[in-house]
This record gives structure tokens, sequence and C-alpha cells, in this order.
């Protein structure tokens, strides 16, 4: 591994742990992010409006927003609260949403995951349904709580990519089966961004930019878990770590500058 690795700032939730308030991110979301991507991740805490988002920008070569138990406020999107006991995170709204327009507009690799996928969304205009289960025409995509861990992370229905789209190509398949562990999913996609796969009921479930000048993949499954093993999780990190690799060089490029001149 090269020792000179990019740097890619991983999303955390403010949860109060044992009487504490704490940031914290999930093991599974860091660690393929170090061994499947070839990367350094760096937690990154939810400091909202105390962060400078350009300082962060400079440091880092990527951004990993992960998934979590807490949903996007509404107000995000121009809706009211549906649920009063809908769980919320609104140190991570502060912080997720500027970062995610800044981070596009200069190119930095961004992968969004479950609450990272609906995050981008929002955070580029559209908005979110807050309960896919109570939407006339939609399944139910919450896991079974009863199930064990890794059942509940099971596969739990197919997707089918959109004919000829990146994300098709990158995966090598048109359909392959992922885990569902969500209550929220996309209302209305958000006009920069193009869907990549869909779920069978029709939601939308990964989607691109249509012209960021950077990598920009959101995902509603959790390609985290067991991502050694599993081969679409795989090629996604690949990418994205490639990604992430490749704007570190134009930074390094940049930061050296033009060559001096033969005399």
């Amino acid at each position: 591994m090269n020792t000179l690795l990019p740097v890619v700032a991983v999303s955390t939730d403010l949860k109060t742990i044992s009487g504490h308030a704490t940031y914290a991110v999930a093991q599974k979301y860091v660690d393929p992010v170090f061994e499947l991507s070839g990367c350094l991740p760096l937690l990154l805490p939810a400091l909202g409006d105390r962060l400078s988002v350009d300082a962060l920008l400079d440091t880092v070569h990527g951004l990993v927003l992960t998934g979590s138990p807490s949903n996007v406020e509404p107000r995000h999107y121009g809706e009211a609260l549906a649920n009063p006991q809908s769980p919320a995170d609104p140190a991570r709204d502060a912080t997720t949403l500027p970062l995610i327009r800044a981070a596009i507009t200069r190119g930095v690799p961004v992968f969004g995951i479950c609450r990272g996928f609906q995050e981008i969304n929002v955070a580029l205009g559209g908005s979110l349904l807050q309960e896919v289960h109570h939407t006339q025409g939609f399944a139910d995509h919450r896991e079974d709580e009863a199930l064990s861990v890794e059942g509940q992370y099971g596969p739990a229905h197919a997707l089918a990519a959109v004919p000829g789209g990146w994300l098709e190509g990158v995966v090598g398949a048109p359909t392959w089966l992922v885990n569902s562990l969500h209550g929220q999913g996309i209302k209305t996609l958000a006009p920069d961004l193009l869907a990549q796969a869909h779920a069978p009921d029709g939601l939308i479930e990964a989607y691109t930019h249509r012209s960021a000048p950077g990598f920009l993949l959101g995902v509603q499954w959790h390609p985290e878990w067991q991502a050694a093993t599993n081969p679409v999780s795989r090629a996604l990190f690949a990418a994205f770590g490639d990604a992430c690799r490749e704007h570190a060089n134009r930074n390094r490029e940049r930061l050296r500058g033009p060559a001096p001149k033969a005399a």
C-alpha cells in the first residue's frame, strides 16, 4: 500500500453514551475505507457551523457519509415532521449538508450510504419520503428487529441497475441482491442527481451526479456490511478509493506548482 494514503473524512453522529455527549461511528463504516479503498479514515465530529469547511476540504481527499439511526430533519426539504418519534441529529445535519455542497463544488469524492444517501439528496434540493412503509405503492424497507444482526443485514431484495449506467458498469451486472434497513427514501430526486438503480417497487436506491467535477455515489443499502466478502461492495469501495487517489495526486501537483523553466 502506498505510504501516502489519501485521507477520507467519515461522518459521525452526536449521541449520548453513558451520560456523555459522544461523536460516534460504527467500525463497519471505517474499516472498508482503509482495507478496500486504501485510504486513511479521519473521523469527522459533528461540529456544525464551528467547522471550517474550506479548511477540512483542503486537508482531506474524500468524504464518506455514513448510515445512522437518525433522520435528516424534514425542515431542510421544506416539510413538517410527520412522526414526532422520528430520531434526529441536528448537529450532524448542520455539519454534513453544507459540507456536501462544498465538497461537490471542489471535486472532492463523496460516497453516501443510507442516511448519507438521503443527506446528499436533501443538500442538493431533493426531498424524502418520511415513512416509506406508510406510502402507497412502496414496500416496507425496514429491517426485522426480531432477527439477529446478521439476519437484519442479510439479502432483502434485488436491485435493477439503469441499463448502460455508470453503476452497472462498475458492478458488472444488471441486477444484484442488497440488504434493506431504512424507513425513509427518495421522494423527489435532486435535479443534479441521476438515478443508477431501483428496488422492485421503483424506489431509487442509487444515484450519481450529472456534472460534478469529482466522484459522487449515493446508495440506499449498506455495502459496508461484511464488505470484504461482497463483490459489489468491494467494487464500490475500490472505485471510491481510486477517485480519492486521483484527487490526492491532483492536489499534490497543484501544491508543487509548475516546473521551473530551464535556464
